[in-house]
């Protein structure tokens, strides 16, 4: 399989008077599976729209292998897409499905045959290449979309939330094929999705886009542990990070948050941050329950989540709501007093929105 990488140089696109991407710079190493993570109505799926040719862009440029593609058509550019809604051919069988493709490309037939069972078998849809669309599940019916786009070996792969029609359970399970499909042929691909659990276990890259703009790219763990501003802490997280409003103020070469009720210690750096307004974020995960004496907050409980695998504990510290992750032998209740540690070093804090 030939793949190739991409590249995006300063990508805009507006519908009228309104922006939709707004210099969007990214790219993608060959072999690489590359989520593209955001919000409903951030631009995503318009994006993936310019890289496959279907939508002109405003301004800037569309590489594969650094050679620019604008100029080309959808078919010249090599790219396959997978949507949504699976697209698939109601009157045709699925081996029909798999092989359209190659067949509007002149493709011999024999060819064409030796490549859909080859796919089919890596799909494990071999049992169905005679049925039709309608006789197959939600699930089946995703394996033959994206084998449509396999069997065409392209230099690119573009998945627009291909997984979003299907139940969690069956998400899960096609999510970790495709994981292990894309091991398997190591291609290029972009994913779209707005579903963070997707994004942390699927891709080797991530990037966050926002009203437009890309917020941050990095690795999964990177991005998770050292979200660049507000906006990408808060949007990745299950539950999600806590972010509190307050003051910087500094004491004996050591800085303090003072939140609306509490405060924090923030360790000895960031004194050049005196008297400024700041933002701090905490993941329910760095958090430590402790009911010793010592520690450095006080809160009371008001709600736990039992999730069967873990417990989280929504609780009340000063004039502010945490939440944390409890042991799950905790047995705590509403109304009771909560101790909590919590350490400077797992302490995010962000000033005029971005990380400091």
């Amino acid at each position: 399989m030939i793949v190739a990488s991409l590249t995006l140089k300063n990508i805009s696109k507006s519908f009228g008077k309104v922006p939709v991407l707004r210099d969007v710079n990214v790219h993608v190493k060959d072999g690489t599976f590359c989520v593209l993570l955001g919000p409903s109505g951030c631009g995503k799926s318009t994006l993936l729209n310019i890289i496959a040719g279907l939508a002109p862009q405003d301004t800037g440029n569309v590489l594969l292998d650094g050679e620019p593609v604008d100029h080309l058509t959808p078919r010249e550019r090599d790219v396959a897409m997978v949507f949504q809604s699976y697209a698939l051919y109601p009157h045709m069988t699925v081996s029909q499905n798999l092989g359209f493709g190659l067949r509007m490309r002149g493709v011999n037939r024999q060819e064409i045959e030796r490549k859909v069972t080859e796919v089919a078998r890596l799909l494990g849809i071999e049992n169905f290449l005679t049925r039709k669309p309608r006789e197959l599940s939600g699930g089946q019916r995703q394996r033959v979309a994206m084998g449509r786009a396999l069997v065409r070996q392209p230099k690119l792969f573009l998945f627009d939330e291909p997984l979003s029609n299907l139940d969690a359970r069956l998400r899960a399970s096609v999510r970790l094929e495709l994981k292990q499909l894309h091991q398997h042929l190591r291609g290029t691909i972009l994913y779209v999705t707005h579903d963070q659990v997707e994004a942390m276990t699927l891709g080797d890259q991530i990037v966050v886009l926002h009203e437009g703009r890309v917020r941050q790219q990095g690795s999964p763990e990177a991005i998770y542990s050292k979200p660049a501003d507000r906006f990408v802490a808060a949007f990745l997280g299950t539950p999600e990070m806590n972010l509190y409003r307050g003051r910087a103020i500094v004491r004996e070469g050591r800085t303090f948050f003072e939140g609306k009720g509490f405060a924090l210690d923030l360790g000895d750096a960031l004194t050049g941050l005196a008297d400024e307004e700041i933002e701090i974020g905490i993941r329910p995960e760095d958090v430590s329950v402790n009911h010793a004496t010592g520690v450095r907050l006080q809160a009371e409980v008001e709600l736990i989540s039992n999730v069967g695998s873990e417990i989280y504990v929504h609780a009340r510290i000063g004039g502010e709501r945490i939440t944390v992750k409890a042991p799950k032998d905790a047995l705590l209740k509403a109304g009771q007093a909560l101790f909590l540690t919590i350490s400077p070093h797992v302490v995010h804090i962000f000033h005029k929105g971005r990380l400091v």
